[in-house]
């Protein structure tokens, strides 16, 4: 294909904004052109693109995007590959219109088709199960749509529950009580919930206990009514336990099983309960299935790339 090129200007005119879209030694601007494959030159904000006609484009849009971000003061290397990962995104994005989860403390936008079609599955069928690679947005989009869930009424609590330390839960040679043993390992959930409730709020209601953790174990015995129930590092299920946690599902409840199936701390020789009820449930009507790819990762980019890596590797081993 013959490359072309274009010319075009960033306005207004302002030193401050082009020092934060070029960034340091320029890495902002040699990230986009590696990731699009597009030589970038600039005079001052006189910019020059040579490649591919179509990868100009979305190049142009990007930095122009990028530019009105800069505007605000703010503009960091999250930012950027964010706004990348945008721009791949929508050139394969058959999902066109906008998705997203409004909560008190702010909005939050899906990335792609794949983030997509989790968040509306999420809300429209009663089971669902996010898989891929770390990165992709899994456990901070259910978290979201459940405190989007709870703020709207639609369920009474939100419980969250992770296989602890390892798929066997041996928890006792850690120091203090339960909460102190298994907060470590939700970690990532609180995280998001505090970036969408705010620390005191998240408190309060977990001392109602409106919002639940516990250890998996734990939900033997129970039935979850009303609730949004969060299932996160599911790899480390075993059959038995997925299958004990599944039936726990009650009326008016919303469950999401999170995991990456290349992550597994099971025994060698144990099969994942996530895997086998993804075979199990594959069929199922109300039954949501969302796959993440490296594609899908929104961290930094040299986790997109150790994705890929493993990906290679493990094919490489499979063909010998």
């Amino acid at each position: 294909m013959t490359d072309s090129k274009i010319t075009f200007l960033l306005v207004p005119e302002s030193s401050e904004r082009l020092g934060l879209l070029c960034g340091s030694y320029d890495n902002n601007i040699q990230t986009i052109s590696d990731q699009f494959g597009v030589a970038i030159n600039n005079r001052s904000n006189e910019f020059t693109l040579s490649g591919p006609r179509k990868a100009l484009i979305r190049v142009k849009n990007l930095l122009e995007e990028l530019y009105i971000k800069a505007a605000t003061g703010v503009l960091d290397a999250e930012d950027v590959h964010l706004a990348i990962q945008g721009a791949l995104h929508h050139d394969k994005s058959k999902l066109g219109h906008e998705v997203s989860i409004k909560t008190r403390r702010k909005q939050v936008h899906a990335r792609g088709d794949n983030q997509k079609r989790y968040i509306l599955q999420i809300q429209t069928r009663d089971l669902n199960f996010g898989i891929g690679p770390a990165g992709t947005g899994k456990t901070y989009l259910a978290v979201a749509c459940a405190v989007d869930a709870l703020d709207s009424g639609l369920v009474r609590r939100i419980v969250l529950v992770r296989p602890a330390v390892e798929a066997g839960e041996r928890l006792g040679f850690l120091p203090g009580n339960m909460n102190d043993k298994i907060d470590p390992y939700l970690r990532p959930m609180y995280d998001a919930l505090y970036e969408l409730l705010g620390f005191e709020r998240v408190e309060r209601l977990m001392e109602k206990h409106v919002i639940e953790v516990a250890p998996l174990a734990f939900m033997r015995g129970r039935t979850l009514n009303e609730s949004f129930v969060i299932l996160d590092e599911a790899q480390n299920t075993t059959r038995e336990q997925m299958k004990m946690f599944l039936t726990r599902i009650g009326y008016g409840s919303h469950t999401v099983v999170t995991g990456d199936v290349t992550q597994s701390d099971l025994p060698k020789h144990t099969k994942s309960g996530l895997l086998e009820a993804l075979e199990v449930l594959k069929d199922e009507e109300n039954v949501g299935i969302t796959h993440f790819e490296a594609l899908d990762v929104v961290r930094h980019p040299l986790v997109q790339r150790v994705v890929y890596a493993y990906e290679r590797y493990q094919a490489m081993q499979e063909d010998k």
